[in-house]
């Protein structure tokens, strides 16, 4: 991770969580008292976004000392320690919840994703994240799901082709799409096209694309559909995908399963950070 590019939405958390000063660690806290402490896991989770929330307390003080106990994709137990961290007990007291929050979440992500990952496995399907995620935390989440043992479609609009229900009806169906695709789109690109039904499926076979994303199909039309390609281009599953039915999509021979919950509705794990002075 770079972590360089995350300074400025750490220093935003920072600003949002401070405001004009932390009045009650100011009121009660004395300049030069030192602290020390860990966080600690409250549950069995994968850990994710140590970096970020150690750079926390490194934004407030060059000061702080970490002794990192776990790393990014370790499984932590209920009660491990992750870090032990020192420094000025204001600034400890001042991160902590930015921290925390950063942690929380993309640990969560990265559980989840674990799970997912986990629910598949033996199959040669995917599990891969979307663009349903909080804005200006794509890339962080992006990195959680990677370290859960997922993979990632596009970052961005700019990263590849997808076309959609409202592009094709904004382009007055699928051959009319296609058609200004291959004309406007560069060769290096691959496209992807979105269809909801197998008569759709039958058509971008016909036209010709570089991969299909079966939207919100049952089992048997997922099935059926692996049958029509018979391998020649890949197949993508997306929509209501949980934990209970994606065992039964990967088994129907899909090559990637498409899970937005992975990052727009992962639950934050729980842990603590406890101090003392020292």
């Amino acid at each position: 991770m770079v972590l360089f590019l995350y300074d400025e939405l750490i220093r935003q958390a920072l600003q949002e969580d401070l405001g004009t000063g932390d009045v009650t660690t100011e009121s009660l806290i004395t300049e030069g008292e030192v602290g020390r402490g860990s966080i600690i896991a409250k549950e069995r989770f994968v850990l994710a976004g140590l970096d970020v929330g150690c750079r926390v307390f490194s934004m407030l003080s060059d000061c702080v000392v970490f002794d990192r106990v776990a790393q990014d994709g370790d499984v932590v137990e209920e009660g491990q320690v992750i870090t032990k961290i020192s420094g000025p007990f204001a600034v400890l007291l001042q991160g902590e919840r930015v921290a925390l929050n950063f942690l929380q979440h993309l640990s969560g992500v990265a559980t989840l994703t674990h799970r997912f990952v986990q629910a598949i496995s033996g199959t040669r399907a995917r599990i891969v994240s979307t663009r349903k995620t909080m804005p200006g935390l794509r890339q962080l989440e992006k990195y959680a799901v990677r370290v859960g043992g997922g993979w990632n479609h596009r970052r961005a609009l700019s990263e590849g082709v997808l076309v959609k229900e409202n592009h094709i009806t904004a382009c007055g169906g699928i051959p009319a799409t296609l058609e200004r695709l291959k004309r406007r789109v560069p060769h290096t690109l691959k496209i992807e096209i979105e269809v909801r039904t197998l008569q759709e499926v039958s058509e971008v076979l016909q036209a010709g694309v570089d991969m299909v994303l079966l939207d919100n199909m049952c089992i048997e039309e997922i099935r059926q559909a692996v049958e029509m390609v018979k391998g020649k281009i890949p197949l993508e599953a997306s929509g209501n995908v949980d934990l209970e039915n994606v065992l039964d999509i990967a088994r129907a021979g899909v090559d990637y399963i498409s899970v937005g919950r992975l990052t727009h509705s992962a639950p934050a794990v729980d842990m603590s950070i406890l101090l003392e002075h020292g």
